[in-house]
């Protein structure tokens, strides 16, 4: 596809994932932003558009069938469900409790020197506080509506519409965002300082694994599966 400052954000990671770990580093939102322009997105970020479009062009191009965002387009959306839950869902619900031991080592270990770690632990509480009630809104209450729909029949629920859930659930992605870019600021971009152990080095590399699933896992939700499945209930309801 031909970039320019006018694509898309959301649009350019479909066709080129490529693109996702060149515009983490440059700490441009392609998931909950991905509705905005390049230009928007970099602006937003306080990056030059000129410059990360330059460090695009560097970029590999992706090699042909290599797996891509935009082969789910084309799944059912129960599939796609299904890969979120057992890929994304799974991950925190593994990773967040081990993250928080981490954490609870290396603030006993350098708490007094690095106070900024107290920051880190509230931030990373209120993360974690935000995302398990959101994985269960999700599973319970969005996700088997959307699976009714997939099924092929207009699905029942307590809401008049699939939008009233997904609302929602996009309201939390944006606080979710806002957490893990003040966690990203307050840890100097994860960088272990020169006193930090090896567990202070796993515990900052661990967010920095964490943020970039739940860009992923934000992205697959919000420019896939949201638009796919207020698109379904239209077409039911005609």
């Amino acid at each position: 596809m031909t970039i320019d400052l006018d694509t898309k954000v959301g649009e350019l990671v479909l066709a080129w994932p490529q693109a996702m770990r060149y515009l983490e580093t440059q700490g441009v939102d392609y998931c909950c932003g991905g509705h905005r322009s390049l230009r928007e997105a970099c602006e937003a970020a306080g990056k030059a558009p000129g410059d990360i479009l330059t460090g695009l062009a560097a970029v590999e191009s992706p090699a042909a069938g290599a797996p891509s965002p935009e082969s789910w387009m084309k799944a059912s959306l129960a599939e796609l469900l299904a890969h979120i839950e057992a890929t994304h869902h799974a991950f925190l619900r593994t990773e967040l409790p081990r993250l928080e031991g981490l954490l609870e080592k290396v603030l006993r270990a350098h708490g007094e020197n690095h106070p900024e770690l107290d920051k880190v632990f509230d931030l990373f509480q209120a993360l974690a506080g935000d995302l398990m009630p959101h994985l269960m809104k999700e599973e319970q209450i969005l996700f088997p509506f959307i699976r009714q729909m997939d099924s092929g029949r207009a699905a029942e629920a307590c809401f008049a519409s699939v939008q009233s859930p997904i609302q929602v659930m996009e309201a939390e992605h944006v606080a979710v965002g806002a957490i893990l870019a003040q966690l990203r600021s307050c840890t100097q971009e994860y960088t272990t300082p020169a006193d930090g152990c090896a567990t202070f080095r796993a515990l900052y590399l661990g967010f920095k694994e964490l943020e970039a699933d739940l860009h992923l896992h934000i992205y697959l939700e919000n420019q896939i599966l949201h638009p796919r499945a207020r698109k379904m209930e239209a077409a039911l309801q005609v």
